[in-house]
């Protein structure tokens, strides 16, 4: 325990109007506040928009502008290395595999939270905490993860990683509001970030969708593409650039729009067709490697809830078995409706009906 008496808990500060009124709320409890800005890896070149969003120099800044509004102490963690091995060279990897990776979740497991925790440990602190929009309840002796009271802004899908461990010594204080009421809160406090727009896309891109970086940071090998009888109508830049159902950024001139329903590797092909309903887009089953369960594993079978992408609606699932895979335990997963452009190595997080996370893994198909 501190000296004071006070509970002491770093915040992560990273400018944006969620995390300085998270910091603010905390300190209003009577908490001994201590923020921490992450200094995170930035692609080379001398191009400005290649700062990484989440930490350039003017976020920097704002965080010093309301840590000092805040009167709180604020410290910098330079974390570049970790976060180019751990999320960067992991999106790069898993994306020359085939497969679409999930950098956000890669992120929060292995540097912000991980960061945060070592800087409790080093500080003597009790508590650490975000700006994210989930929350945790103590039920029985087992933390749990429940959704926040902003649906349209719930950020438990990247959280879908955490430990026992972690929960009991971690704090959403803005879990309980929704995003308009925060804003509201953070311009009746005078918080310089108020009105601050929300980061969007990858903060490691500057541009909204990962397309370019990709084409900067790896070698793709272009051909040709096909349609669902093998006729040739188009040329790609490389087949890691698309997803299983994608439509946007196809490029094949009059007759479309097309959707991907293939990518063949040993051909170099990508195969597409301008039928939305086509079987190939859809999947009954899909399985779930390098499973998290947050409290319990269920008994199975079990039929819950599940997000097979951040912005995909919960659908019905049943989990029927669990196997032994090289990377650990792998579960059978069956839709209950057959579902479009199921990615492998995107996480599937699985919801109860009461909105508690239950847990996730990662997107593997049969």
């Amino acid at each position: 325990m501190n000296k004071n008496n006070k509970k002491r808990v770093i915040v992560a500060m990273s400018s944006g109007v969620d995390s300085s009124v998270a910091a603010a709320i905390l300190k209003e409890q009577g908490y001994e506040v201590v923020g921490v800005f992450m200094h995170f890896w930035k692609e080379p070149g001398n191009d400005v928009l290649r700062e990484n969003k989440c930490c350039s120099l003017e976020s920097q800044e704002d965080a010093r502008k309301v840590a000092h509004q805040l009167g709180i102490p604020l410290y910098t963690v330079n974390a570049a290395n970790d976060f180019k091995k751990e999320v960067v060279d992991y999106f790069l990897s898993e994306t020359k595999a085939g497969r679409t990776p999930n950098p956000c979740v890669a992120c929060n497991e292995k540097i912000k939270f991980n960061f945060l925790f070592k800087k409790m440990l080093e500080m003597d602190a009790d508590f650490v905490a975000t700006g994210h929009y989930a929350d945790v309840k103590k039920i029985g002796k087992k933390y749990h993860l429940f959704t926040s009271s902003d649906e349209e802004k719930d950020q438990t899908y990247f959280l879908c990683n955490l430990k026992q461990s972690q929960l009991g010594k971690i704090i959403f204080p803005i879990g309980g509001y929704k995003k308009p009421k925060v804003r509201k809160m953070a311009k009746e406090m005078k918080i310089p970030v108020f009105d601050k727009d929300d980061s969007q896309g990858l903060c490691f891109t500057p541009e909204k969708y990962p397309t370019d970086f990709i084409k900067r940071n790896m070698e793709l090998e272009g051909g040709d593409i096909v349609d669902t009888k093998g006729k040739k109508i188009g040329k790609h830049e490389g087949l890691q650039l698309y997803t299983i159902g994608q439509r946007r950024g196809i490029n094949i001139g009059g007759t479309g729009p097309y959707y991907v329903v293939e990518r063949d590797f040993a051909k170099n092909e990508l195969v597409v067709t301008n039928d939305e309903q086509d079987p190939r887009i859809f999947k009954n089953v899909m399985l779930v490697e390098k499973m998290n369960w947050i409290a319990d594993e269920p008994k199975l079978p079990f039929e819950t809830n599940v997000k097979i992408r951040y912005r995909h609606p919960l659908v019905r699932v049943i989990i029927r078995k669990k196997m032994e895979g090289k990377k650990g335990d792998m579960y059978e997963v069956e839709f209950l409706e057959p579902q479009k452009a199921v990615t492998p190595g995107q996480s599937a997080v699985f919801y109860s009906d009461e909105k508690e996370v239950l847990g996730g893994g990662t997107i593997k198909l049969k």
